[in-house]
């Protein structure tokens, strides 16, 4: 899968590294090829005067071998040559990877989240935050339909960034150990859960480019893609301002849905799909899980057991297991339609009806 990214950022290349479109980049590959090129030489002379010294001294030959304990120049030699040569490799090398560290003076910081399986975004510098899960349809994953260009590497919502800007990325886990990856940035740092790693980037030209986790994170690793779409300054300022509206909308609108009542048959088809778009990849559709690894919710466990301990689970997730916090991945409606499903679906038939209203009335009882 790690392959397919290189090669749709590389243009199709998948046997050298990625070149990239950042000055860091472009700095990352020409240091990648000066130590290939140095490496090359050297087994290039290190070998070749062994196959010549074989050829030439061979015993077929009546070449007598030489009869010598020690040379000291041949040891200074050896000693002294490499030495130069990784003292010659490692002064680009590390000035490269100090700049690559250098986040001071950013224009823009955007923290990023990994959990299994998706990306959230938050914009630091704005009211802005959202999740990006993969888009690539469950068909074309099971065969049912032909594979697309971009297959496995699509998401919903993308990350969108201004070109020319010094963009630092704040980059850490709710979970488990994820990495982001973007090749043609030359960006890969790990996501770490309680921990935050820094990287930055400058794109220089507006563009899409993809990237995946880079670290085995679980049953679907190869399920987190990354879409990064560079824009002009003035158009990723047009679409900033969009979405803090969308967002403020969508909190007024959740503020009001605060004071209505869902009706089962609402709840229950809301629940469905957003229990199949969360939930199913882990717990299965039919809520049987997996065996050992995924508990069920279809007759047994918290989705017929205590209300509130079923909405604490899915609010704020399960330390040290798999299942992580819906908090701020789901709307309260949401949260309250995916519970009452779980009660009331394959034949658990609690006849629990779960509001957004006891979602909020839960999460402020337990800041």
């Amino acid at each position: 899968m790690f392959t397919s990214a290189i090669a749709s950022a590389g243009q199709g290349s998948q046997l050298n590294l990625t070149r990239g479109v950042t000055d860091i980049s472009q700095t990352v590959y020409s240091l990648h090829m000066l130590v290939f090129y140095i490496c090359v030489a050297i087994g290039v002379i290190v070998f070749g005067a062994m196959f010549i010294s074989i050829y030439r001294h061979r015993k077929s030959r009546g070449v007598e071998p030489a009869k010598f304990h020690d040379n000291l120049r041949v040891e200074i030699a050896w000693t002294v040559i490499p030495f130069l040569i990784l003292i010659g490799m490692a002064v680009p090398a590390t000035i490269t990877l100090l700049e690559m560290d250098d986040t001071a003076d950013s224009d823009l910081s955007v923290l990023i989240t990994g959990s299994q399986w998706r990306w959230h975004y938050s914009y630091l510098d704005y009211d802005v935050e959202f999740l990006s899960n993969m888009a690539t349809q469950r068909e074309q994953i099971y065969g049912r339909l032909p594979q697309t260009e971009n297959y496995l590497l699509e998401v919903d919502r993308p990350l969108v960034v201004p070109v020319g800007k010094k963009i630092r990325f704040l980059i850490t886990s709710d979970d488990v150990i994820h990495s982001w990856w973007v090749p043609e940035f030359a960006v890969k740092k790990d996501a770490n859960p309680g921990y935050i790693n820094e990287a930055w980037t400058r794109i220089d030209e507006p563009g899409i480019y993809r990237g995946q986790c880079a670290e085995l994170c679980g049953r679907d690793h190869g399920f987190m893609p990354i879409v990064v779409i560079a824009k002009e300054p003035a158009e990723f300022e047009a679409w900033i301002q969009g979405e803090e509206q969308r967002l403020a909308d969508a909190r007024e609108e959740e503020e009001r849905l605060l004071s209505m009542e869902m009706s089962e048959d609402e709840l229950m088809s809301l629940g469905e799909q957003v229990y199949l778009s969360q939930c199913a990849a882990c717990h299965q559709p039919n809520g049987q899980g997996v065996p050992g690894v995924f508990p069920g919710l279809a007759g047994v466990g918290v989705s017929v057991g205590d209300q509130n301990a079923h909405i604490d689970i899915v609010v704020n997730g399960s330390a040290g297991t798999a299942m992580q916090s819906f908090r701020n991945n789901l709307s309260m409606r949401e949260l309250a339609a995916v519970i009452t499903y779980e009660r009331n679906a394959w034949g658990n038939n609690t006849g629990d009806l779960v509001q957004a209203a006891d979602i909020h009335q839960f999460i402020q009882g337990n800041q």
